[in-house]
């Protein structure tokens, strides 16, 4: 049965707001018209509201929590996952790709902790509504895990490689004394972890050639690349020439700027947006995005955070809703290659988000559709006939 969606502003391709009818088959957007005849279609009506793309979020890791909701106390893998589910498709996140870091350290980012994590996400998908991918973020320093993350590539374990390299901004926590935070991931003493940094840092020569033995890998695979926290263009550069042609979270504007030049993608934070600028003093998302400089904006650490961004830049008038949508959906989309969503149109992917828009300060989650599913349903829309609690029901009743 066919679901037609009433009376609601949706945006355009174009960036314009018009009020349209929608229609679904299945998991796409069947038809959208200024008024639709179709018969036997279930009709549900969207009380005026704002729908939107779906957003699609490239780097999320507030799963993190999840799995380890206080330090040292860990939860099943499977338990985090579902409940992460839940979050983004109330926040409206349709495509989500789980930030799952690769480190040399133990514990919650730890070689064990991510085999543990890709077992649970295989396990569990058939009861996720959201599209969850999996984003690497391999610790270039972590070589003795190379051989086996190159094996979950050519098995299409991974979605989205990039490349991390934290061990300067360590090693000067641990002169500082200031590795509270590492100790409460990885269940070690500040003199083990201490003593394993040294190892770690010992084995420096084989970082390049562990890093282009993965870069080829990913290539071979057709996976999109990102190097993350570019500090320099210098830096910028050298991950381009691995194949990355994404730079997350790019220290500074020029940087940013170089990356933009080459015609690669840069993606910054949405908690950057809404804080009012970087919380480790770096480049100001709503700045980049004023000068240009900013393609994509992604969850980082805040599930909350893409919705309430986009807002928050039209309202200050840094750009239209249309181009600030595009940061959370379509730039998104196209930065990875997934070509079947990011815009409302015939054809496309249904995944959607109705929002509540009245008070522009708060913009509210109403319902979000995955694949053509009520996946979430606001209290809001109930009185409308709207179906809460069983995404099934409210598409086949």
């Amino acid at each position: 049965m066919s679901l037609l969606l009433t009376n609601i502003r949706a945006l355009l391709p174009d960036g314009a707001i018009a009020r349209i009818e929608l229609r679904l088959d299945g998991a796409v957007i069947a038809e959208t018209g200024p008024r639709l005849e179709v018969g036997g279609a279930r009709r549900l009506d969207g009380a005026g509201l704002l729908l939107l793309p779906g957003i699609i979020d490239l780097h999320g890791d507030a799963f993190e929590r999840q799995l380890m909701p206080r330090p040292r106390v860990h939860v099943a893998p499977a338990i985090g996952l579902v409940d992460s589910d839940r979050q983004l498709l109330a926040n409206g996140v349709t495509t989500a790709y789980h930030g799952l870091t690769l480190s040399w350290e133990p514990g919650l980012r730890g070689l064990e902790a991510g085999r543990a994590f890709l077992a649970a996400l295989e396990a569990v998908r058939p009861h996720l509504a959201c599209d969850t991918r999996v984003h690497l973020r391999f610790e270039q320093f972590n070589v003795g895990a190379a051989s086996e993350l190159e094996g979950w590539i050519e098995q299409g374990r991974i979605d989205l490689l990039a490349f991390n390299e934290h061990t300067a901004d360590i090693g000067k926590h641990i002169a500082r004394g200031q590795v509270g935070s590492y100790l409460a991931r990885t269940g070690l003493d500040a003199a083990a972890f201490a003593e394993l940094f040294t190892r770690v840092c010992a084995r420096r020569d084989e970082v390049p050639a562990a890093s282009a033995r993965l870069a080829a890998a990913a290539q071979r695979r057709g996976l999109p690349m990102a190097s993350h926290d570019d500090d320099s263009l210098e830096t910028r550069m050298r991950f381009r020439a691995l194949g990355c042609h994404i730079s997350e979270f790019p220290y500074d504007g020029e940087t940013a700027r170089g990356a933009i030049a080459t015609g690669d993608v840069v993606v910054l934070g949405a908690p950057n947006v809404i804080r009012g600028g970087s919380h480790a003093g770096r480049l100001g998302a709503a700045d980049a995005a004023r000068q240009g400089l900013c393609g994509v904006l992604t969850s980082d650490y805040y599930y909350p955070a893409q919705l309430h961004a986009a807002f928050q830049l039209v309202r200050e008038g840094v750009v239209p809703l249309g181009a600030a949508w595009d940061m959370i959906s379509a730039n998104a989309a196209a930065a990875v290659g997934l070509t079947d969503r990011g815009t409302i149109a015939a054809g496309r992917r249904a995944d959607l988000v109705l929002v509540d828009d009245r008070d522009p300060a708060l913009p509210m989650v109403a319902a979000t559709f995955a694949a053509g599913r009520a996946a979430y349903v606001g209290p809001s829309l109930g009185a409308l006939g709207w179906q809460p609690g069983d995404r099934r029901e409210a598409l086949s009743a």
